[in-house]
């Protein structure tokens, strides 16, 4: 009898054990890059010691709780689960940390994005893990809550369990207090902290009804006469960031197709400077970069852009339309109203409607570059008799997940037939599905369609005169830039017109495709930049001051 008892109690305390680490690993997991899977290195949690010492009071003073108690403090757990899951998460895969008062929004978008590329069996699998998973949690959890409550029914268990809390407790405060406290073992930060986190930001949002001081512009003096009677394309790469100089395995499969960018450039008489740029966003929220460069005013947060939108100020737009030019906007990622336009001051806005492509789609936008750019061509630039034109042009093709990418076409006038493409490069492109665990082949493939791409077009116009501004409007996710990765996206202007390109370079920027580190400045500090090499008005050093640009300049 003794003997089965004996045998009892270590199945107990094992049980106990097991919950214990259940409980522990559920709010110290980290994530496991470059993936959304998670792995768990043994830290401590804090919440939970105190969760066993209030259990033990509660115990002692009111007896063990009720199934509906223990029921309430399993989903409670869960919660902080998914704080935790957020938390640890959303830096790994974005850059950044979550921001629920802004993040939440975009949601719906990303669903719907994501359905356009999955398939039907991925869709599914994907609903049906996000009814599972958290049924499952929570059974664990209130399996595991329901053990420790057992315990705390039986003297020795319950001192155990006091002791351990109270010096985890005692640990983690030794820690916080003085660097010197043995830093062994660790403890995860708190997940109550992300939620005051988030009850703080939420509180500003709503305290401050998102109003926000913006900073005066730079001054739009420029003259422009460098680049007078040109075509001047702005063009944003999607997600075109430092990681595909950076990181070695893109940038040694990128070699090829930049050194034929580069053969392109030179073949139809160009040149072509670089730099970096530090960019508002990261990961996300293109719309930032476009804001802060056209305005000169930097938006790092949608609260910022929202304010921006409601003012009249000058941009980019409408300092090209005071010297005469016919302002355009093509947007194939465009499917809605856009009444952001209205502030940049466009003459005209192409939208996916507008465009007309008849042709196969590919990715989350569905209309490849290569045919943007070709119906740009037919729409605006192939027109005789007409004045100068600035474009504005958002890439899609190198957005995330990056696949599949559509075949490039030599022939450019086959790009606006409802047939571009030979069907065995249709079904070829199809079949690549995104690998959702490794985004980085996917990437570069993108990047060097772009590439290709901006060259055949090149080559198409080698007879006009036109300056083009390559910039990526942010890097890509942090599953593909890596852990801890910078905000510095290229930029390139191409153009034929040497005293633009001689005075980029004297405020930093390299000969060639290849930037060099560190950035010249800031995404909105290089509109001055722009207007500068654009222009041959001088600018004082006081104007230059007055920008906050970090840049070199000769006068």
């Amino acid at each position: 009898m003794t003997g089965e008892s004996n045998q009892s109690g270590r199945w107990r305390w094992a049980a106990l054990a097991a919950a214990l680490v259940v409980l522990d690993a559920s709010l110290t997991f980290n994530n496991l890059w470059p993936t959304p899977g998670v792995s768990w290195r043994g830290d401590l949690s804090v919440e939970l010691a105190a969760c066993v010492l209030a259990m033990a009071l509660a115990s002692r003073w009111f007896g063990p709780p009720s199934r509906a108690v223990l029921g309430f403090v399993a989903a409670l757990w869960v919660l902080l689960v998914v704080g935790r899951y957020g938390e640890v998460t959303a830096p790994a895969l974005y850059g950044h940390q979550i921001n629920l008062y802004w993040d939440v929004r975009q949601v719906s978008a990303v669903a719907a994005m994501l359905v356009r590329v999955a398939s039907v069996w991925t869709i599914c699998l994907t609903l049906a893990a996000a009814a599972l998973i958290p049924f499952l949690l929570y059974a664990a959890l209130r399996w595991a809550l329901g053990r420790v409550s057992d315990a705390m029914g039986r003297l020795r268990e319950r001192r155990a369990l006091v002791l351990v809390a109270s010096v985890a407790v005692l640990w983690f405060v030794g820690q916080r207090l003085d660097h010197r406290f043995p830093g062994v073992p660790r403890f995860s930060t708190p997940v109550t902290e992300t939620y005051a986190r988030q009850a703080r930001l939420l509180a500003g949002e709503v305290t401050s009804h998102g109003a926000v001081t913006l900073a005066p512009g730079p001054s739009f003096d420029s003259d422009l006469a460098r680049v007078r009677g040109a075509d001047v394309f702005l063009i944003f790469v999607e997600s075109y960031g430092a990681v595909s100089f950076d990181r070695p395995e893109f940038a040694e499969r990128l070699v090829a197709s930049r050194a034929r960018f580069d053969a392109d450039i030179r073949a139809t008489g160009r040149e072509v400077v670089s730099a970096y740029v530090e960019s508002p966003t990261f990961g996300g929220g293109s719309w930032l970069a476009h804001v802060s460069l056209m305005s000169g005013v930097e938006a790092r947060d949608e609260d910022t852009n929202v304010q921006l939108m409601m003012q009249k100020r000058d941009t980019l737009v409408t300092a090209f339309a005071r010297h005469g030019y016919r302002t355009v906007a093509i947007m194939p990622g465009l499917q809605n109203p856009w009444p952001e336009g209205d502030f940049y001051g466009f003459d005209d806005i192409y939208g996916n409607s507008r465009l007309e492509y008849h042709g196969p789609p590919f990715g989350w936008w569905r209309i490849p570059d290569q045919f943007t750019m070709a119906r740009l061509d037919a729409l605006e630039v192939a027109r005789p008799s007409r004045a100068p034109v600035f474009v504005f042009f958002p890439t899609t093709g190198t957005h995330t997940p990056f696949t599949p990418t559509a075949p490039y076409q030599p022939d450019w006038a086959r790009m606006l037939t409802k047939r571009p493409y030979d069907q065995a490069d249709v079904v070829r492109a199809w079949d690549e599905v995104p690998d959702w665990l490794n985004l980085g082949p996917g990437y570069v493939q993108a990047l060097s369609y772009a590439y290709t791409s901006l060259g055949g077009y090149l080559h198409l116009r080698a007879d006009r005169d036109f300056i083009m501004i390559l910039i990526g409007d942010h890097q890509p996710p942090a599953a593909v830039s890596g852990k801890g990765a910078p905000w510095d996206v290229p930029v390139h202007v191409i153009a034929s017109r040497k005293q633009t390109l001689e005075r980029l370079r004297a405020h930093g920027f390299h000969s060639g495709l290849s930037p060099e580190h560190p950035a010249v400045t800031r995404m909105h500090q290089l509109l001055p930049v722009l207007l500068d090499a654009f222009g041959e008005r001088e600018r004082s050093a006081q104007a230059v001051f007055q920008t906050g640009s970090r840049v070199r300049w000769r006068d």
